[in-house]
């Protein structure tokens, strides 16, 4: 199976399901690399959970969220991994016998509509390397922001609200969980920092 490769482009959330199903092929278990809210809620039993490492993608707050932390009025932001550069975060696998369930669950959640690009990603971990899924954004996806500067941000952080929440709590809680694991953005710490001391967090 090649690795950091889109599946494919697909106009719908379950085109996209099943062609990860289909290249995932249930002979095995399921791995996916959490970056953002996977690594702090992950919501699917996994039989092991490793720090990995890949390359060629970064995370970055700057996917447009109507759904899940904002609305289409009032759009929030998630974390996407972006071309270019690497990105810390963790490997789970799921169990065959579980897999094709949690990955329902997973795209329910993640892919509300097909704005993601879902890749297998090559992993580096302390055991060796695994393929895992991941969800990565092209920038000439409509659901990129581009270069948001602090005002903008702050003004989002003040006022978007999805269906899981604000904008602010997911980013506070993003910034917890890559701490809990050891993992350092300096770019989310410098986030955070700017919502205390606008006084938008305690």
């Amino acid at each position: 199976m090649q690795v950091n490769v889109p599946l494919r482009p697909a106009r719908d959330p379950e085109s996209a399901l099943e062609l990860a199903r289909s290249q995932w092929g249930g002979r095995g278990d399921l791995w996916i690399f959490g970056y953002a809210s996977l690594i702090w809620r992950p919501e699917f039993e996994a039989r092991e959970r490793r720090p990995a490492q890949v390359y060629g993608f970064h995370r970055a707050l700057r996917m447009r969220s109507r759904i899940n932390r904002g609305t289409p009025e009032t759009p929030g932001l998630v974390f996407a991994l972006l071309p270019g550069g690497s990105c810390h975060g963790l490997a789970f696998r799921i169990g065959r016998d579980r897999a094709d369930d949690e990955l329902t669950r997973l795209w329910a959640r993640e892919m509300p509509s097909a704005v993601y690009d879902a890749r297998w990603l090559r992993c580096a971990t302390p055991k060796g390397p695994v393929r895992a899924l991941g969800f990565t954004l092209r920038r000439s996806s409509p659901s990129f922001t581009g270069v948001l500067d602090d005002a903008e941000m702050l003004a989002i952080l003040k006022t978007a609200r999805g269906r899981y929440g604000t904008t602010l709590d997911y980013l506070l809680e993003t910034g917890r969980g890559l701490a809990a694991h050891g993992i350092r953005d300096r770019e989310i710490e410098r986030l955070v920092r700017l919502a205390h001391r606008h006084a938008l967090a305690p």
